[in-house]
């Protein structure tokens, strides 16, 4: 099952996203990146994973991100920004499958890896697995490679309202004793549906944990 959080990190949480989050900018290139002066959490997953769904539902609003039932709509880091908050939230392009030119999706793929490997601000990236699928492989490609590159990452398990209560305690089983065998792979698993907004305030809630962490203690989120 999710975690429990405290009445504290729940609130902090629901005070993090009632804010008016916007896009900063797209970045189709890592020459465009925004300068590196403030932490990041980015959200990757496989194309069609849910992501844009998944940053809707955390604002709270239903445009912030694009969503399509093409995968693939996403072919740009999206950076993403709110008043009195030093940090961005990062939508990335999905991985694997995608309905795009090949060329486009290689460019994208790199644009993902290159972001991975060399992004000194990344904090953590939130790595958002489709419950009713489980890992795939191209999955264990990207977090193979953040375990070399020694990038922090913690699934999510996204779509949850469309699997069983039991189904999803045995994906939860599976998924944990998988990441178990991953360096990077932070130990606490969160499942969330967009949908229902099952699993939404605990996932606003670890985010707000995470960045208070590792800001210092004049530079708090500001209320």
């Amino acid at each position: 099952m999710p975690p429990a959080f405290t009445p504290a990190e729940l609130s902090a949480g629901d005070a993090l996203f009632n804010r008016p989050w916007q896009l900063l900018k797209s970045v189709p290139q890592l020459n465009f990146l925004p300068p590196a002066d403030r932490h990041e959490v980015a959200f990757a997953g496989r194309s069609n994973v849910g992501k844009s769904s998944l940053l809707n539902a955390l604002v709270g609003r239903r445009g912030l991100a694009r969503t399509s039932n093409t995968p693939g709509r996403t072919q740009e880091l999206n950076f993403f920004h709110a008043p009195g908050v030093d940090f961005f939230l990062v939508d990335m392009p999905g991985y694997g499958f995608a309905a795009a030119p090949k060329t486009k999706v290689e460019a994208w793929t790199k644009l993902v890896r290159d972001y991975l490997r060399g992004r000194p601000t990344l904090l953590r990236v939130l790595l958002l697995i489709d419950a009713r699928h489980g890992l795939k492989s191209a999955d264990a490609d990207i977090m193979a490679l953040m375990d070399d590159a020694a990038v922090s990452y913690q699934a999510v398990l996204t779509k949850t309202d469309k699997i069983t209560p039991p189904h999803l305690l045995e994906t939860l089983a599976a998924l944990e004793a998988a990441l178990a065998t991953h360096p990077a792979a932070y130990a606490r698993l969160l499942a969330t549906s967009a949908r229902s907004g099952s699993g939404i305030a605990e996932l606003r809630a670890q985010i707000a944990v995470l960045a208070a962490a590792h800001q210092p203690a004049t530079n708090r989120i500001r209320n």
